[in-house]
């Protein structure tokens, strides 16, 4: 499940921003236990780096990754650890 989740969230977040670098790592293991995790959803880590958050804050960015991932942020994931960056940046 864990697996499906991850390809997912990378599947989503590769067709919005054709990134130069993309990782997700589900941490859900860390937070075994805690209240967010208790209804199934997860915690993953997104490092990505893309030209499409040139000229963007850091809060712009996030809103761009949230956006792009949408429901599952209701359905699968209960925490998001966002690192985005421009190849620039990199």
């Amino acid at each position: 499940m864990s697996e499906d989740r991850v390809a997912r969230i990378e599947a989503i977040l590769n067709q919005a921003f054709a990134p130069d670098h993309l990782l997700v790592k589900d941490q859900s293991h860390l937070h075994a236990g805690h209240a967010g995790a208790r209804d199934g959803r997860g915690h993953f880590d997104v490092t990505i780096v893309a030209e499409a958050f040139a000229g963007k804050r850091p809060l712009a960015r996030h809103r761009m990754v949230y956006d792009a991932l949408g429901s599952l942020m209701e359905s699968d994931i209960h925490a998001l650890r966002i690192n985005a960056r421009t190849p620039a940046e990199n």
